[in-house]
């Protein structure tokens, strides 16, 4: 067995932080190159009507469902009553919550009180951005996640 020197101990450490730096550049680089971006452009701005419109949406009695089987995608909103929400307006993001390649902003119907939208999502969590529009003109925001168990083809 060789002796250990110096020079080896120094070869050790330097090998082993110059792999920590190149672990922690490759995840920097993913990080930053899968970023889908910011929530909304100015915090301050978005904070000062939070309350209002929570309060507003919160008034609605609103509840989003969502459930996906052989690539069609529902979402069940109905108000305080349990009844078929009326809803003016509707646009649904639909992504992973990592990156936002996979992004797709799926066309809705409704049918029979119920939003409807074939759209072939593959196996895994997905994140609903759902934004709903009332009569009076209230809108209704919530993220609600998505756990698709099935695969399928498209």
């Amino acid at each position: 067995m060789a002796e250990l020197t110096g020079k080896h101990v120094l070869g050790i450490t330097v090998g082993a932080f110059g792999i920590i730096i190149a672990v922690n550049l490759v995840l920097a680089v993913q990080a930053v190159r899968t970023f889908p971006g910011l929530e909304v452009a100015n915090g301050y701005i978005a904070s000062q009507t939070f309350d209002a419109e929570r309060k507003a949406q919160e008034a609605l009695g609103w509840t989003a469902t969502p459930e996906y089987r052989d690539g069609r995608l529902t979402l069940q909103l109905v108000d305080a009553e349990g009844l078929p929400a009326a809803v003016r307006s509707l646009e649904v993001l639909v992504g992973r919550t990592t990156a936002s390649k996979d992004d797709v902003v799926p066309s809705f119907a409704r049918v029979a009180g119920v939003w409807q939208a074939d759209v072939p999502l593959a196996r895994g969590k997905w994140m609903l951005k759902v934004e709903a529009e009332a009569p009076d003109g209230t809108i209704f925001r919530q993220r609600l996640e998505l756990f698709v168990m099935d695969q399928v083809q498209g």
